[in-house]
């Protein structure tokens, strides 16, 4: 059995044929069409994030909802203590009775002292007197009347509705805070999240190219693709968003210029606060991509291989483009179309070698012989241990 072991054995690899150690897979660098991406850090808003604020001073006495509750526009949130309000409408009530009253009694002396002076009864200091009487009551009606409707609006004030359709956000005081139109925090704030804004910054360089390319900063928005959010957790948001806005000012302290892509929120998954990354996808006609494997890193800087005419091997540097696939890398400089690089087993060259090229295919073919040889090779080990045995 361990003859017929080695027999088999020796007949594997009389076909496999001599490999050599300096055969190594070369690719001829060519361009293709791929799709790239650019990602930039984002801020996620609500279309309305307002800020509820109570416009008189006072107790909370109720509160109508939860943090998280969606509210309707002129719903209730808040009730604040309106006992002194109730009482201020009554007192301004009654002071525009009084002055109903007065008025209605200045006019009857105008009107008689009218009438006395038309028969030379008195004279015109009286008739003038009477008449600036009647004058000062209208007036002092007019300001009761506005008292009064002042006072009924701080009472209307003591219920605190939300100004829009929205989430409630935060709710930092409880039933008995004393809260005033001074406070350092808002009673809440109210977020339409239904569509989302989501902010990012493109560089001052980015958007010229764009502008260029498109003929026009207009044109640009209005051709831009659409974007991708990856939210927090590294996963995609499954809703694509648009391009809306582009500030018209450039940031002197960063060179950077914010723009705005808004979001559906069906789900209300986005929430008004967060944050995540816009991925802005782009075609290249002409990348040139190898493989990972035929880079060399080190810390910060990238390497290929390049194999010269004498079949003698440079070690190069590279520029990568920083998004990749996790397979692939994009060269953005130090190689071009007709060049030659190792792309497997790198981690054996050294600069000025000299390898024999073999393709890729051949390469693949000679790890599949090699994987054979081992596997006969356990066979043939197997073997002998039983025959020991």
């Amino acid at each position: 059995m361990l003859a017929a072991a080695a027999i088999m054995l020796a007949s594997c690899g009389g076909q496999q044929g001599k490999m050599g150690d300096d055969e190594y897979a070369v690719r001829t660098i060519e361009t293709q069409s791929t799709e790239l991406q650019t990602t930039y850090p984002a801020t996620i808003r609500g279309v309305q994030d307002v800020e509820i604020r109570p416009m008189v001073s006072g107790f909370i006495t109720k509160m109508y909802v939860k943090e998280g509750q969606a509210v309707k526009k002129g719903q209730v949130l808040f009730e604040i203590n309106k006992v002194a309000y109730e009482a201020a409408v009554r007192q301004a009530k009654a002071a525009v009775n009084s002055a109903a009253a007065q008025l209605n009694t200045s006019k009857l002396t105008y009107e008689n002292n009218q009438k006395l002076f038309a028969n030379n009864v008195i004279g015109t200091y009286e008739l003038e007197s009477s008449k600036n009487a009647y004058e000062n009551a209208q007036a002092a009606l007019a300001q009761a009347k506005a008292s009064y409707v002042s006072a009924k609006q701080n009472l209307d004030y003591c219920y605190v509705t939300s100004p829009s359709n929205g989430v409630v956000g935060e709710l930092p005081y409880r039933v008995g805070a004393l809260v005033s139109a001074s406070s350092a925090q808002p009673l809440t704030t109210v977020s339409d999240i239904n569509t989302m804004q989501v902010y990012f910054s493109m560089t001052e360089k980015d958007l010229l190219d764009l502008t260029k390319e498109k003929g026009g900063l207009h044109a640009a928005i209005s051709d831009y693709p659409a974007v991708k959010l990856q939210l927090a957790d590294g996963t995609t948001y499954n809703h694509e968003g648009k391009v809306a806005a582009v500030s018209g000012v450039i940031d002197q302290s960063t060179g950077s210029v914010s723009m705005r892509a808004d979001f559906p929120n069906p789900e209300h998954l986005l929430k008004s606060g967060g944050s995540g990354n816009i991925v802005v996808p782009h075609t290249s006609s002409a990348a040139i991509v190898i493989p990972q494997d035929a880079v060399a890193q080190v810390q910060d800087r990238y390497f290929v291989y390049i194999l010269g005419k004498d079949n003698k091997v440079k070690y190069s540097p590279v520029t990568v483009n920083p998004d990749n696939d996790g397979k692939n890398y994009i060269i953005e400089s130090g190689l071009k179309v007709g060049d030659k690089i190792v792309v497997s087993g790198i981690t054996t060259l050294k600069d000025g070698m000299k390898i024999t090229p073999i393709t890729e295919e051949q390469y693949q073919q000679k790890l599949k012989k090699t994987s054979q040889m081992g596997a006969h090779q356990n066979d043939l080990n197997k073997l002998k241990e039983d025959f020991a045995k």
